[in-house]
C-alpha cells in the first residue's frame, strides 16, 4: 500500500516573507510522522541572490533530549531551500526543497514521505565517529 504524502499549500512569491518561510516549514514538519520525543528548532540561514531566482535557506536541528542527557550527545539538521523564480509570475507558488545534513540528495516534500530512521542514522554515525575518536 502506498502512503500518501501529506503537504501543504506553499505560499506564493508576492506573499512570501523569510518568516512567512520558517512558519511554513513548520507547518511541513507538522505533517512528518516523526515520534514526539524528537525536538527541533528552526532557524533562517541566508538569502541568496542568483540570476533566476532568489533562493532562502533554513536548517532544522533535531534531537532527542532526555531527563539524563538535556543535551544531546549529536543532532542531526535538515536543510530547506525555499526558491523563488524570477521568470514565473508572482502568483506562482514558491518551490520548496530539503537535503540531510549528511547527503547531497535534494528532494521535494511533496515526492519524498520524510522518514524518521534518516535522522536516527545522521546520529548513529555520529555516535560512533565521537567514540572513535
Amino acid at each position: 500500500a502506498k502512503r500518501v504524502i501529506e503537504t501543504i499549500q506553499w505560499t506564493t512569491a508576492n506573499n512570501f516573507t523569510v518568516e512567512k518561510g520558517r512558519q511554513q516549514i513548520e507547518e511541513l514538519i507538522s505533517t512528518w510522522d516523526i515520534h514526539e520525543s524528537w525536538l527541533h528548532h528552526s532557524e533562517f540561514l541566508e538569502e541568496e541572490e542568483l540570476k533566476d531566482s532568489k533562493r532562502y535557506h533554513y536548517r532544522a536541528c533535531w534531537g532527542i533530549p532526555t531527563r539524563r542527557k538535556p543535551i544531546p550527545r549529536a543532532t542531526a539538521s535538515v536543510y530547506f531551500v525555499i526558491v523563488i523564480s524570477k521568470l514565473k509570475p508572482d502568483t506562482s507558488p514558491v518551490e520548496v526543497f530539503f537535503r540531510l545534513e549528511s547527503s547531497r540528495l535534494i528532494r521535494r516534500p511533496e515526492e519524498f514521505q520524510f522518514r524518521e530512521k534518516w535522522l536516527q542514522d545522521i546520529i548513529e554515525n555520529k555516535i560512533i565517529l565521537i567514540e572513535r575518536l
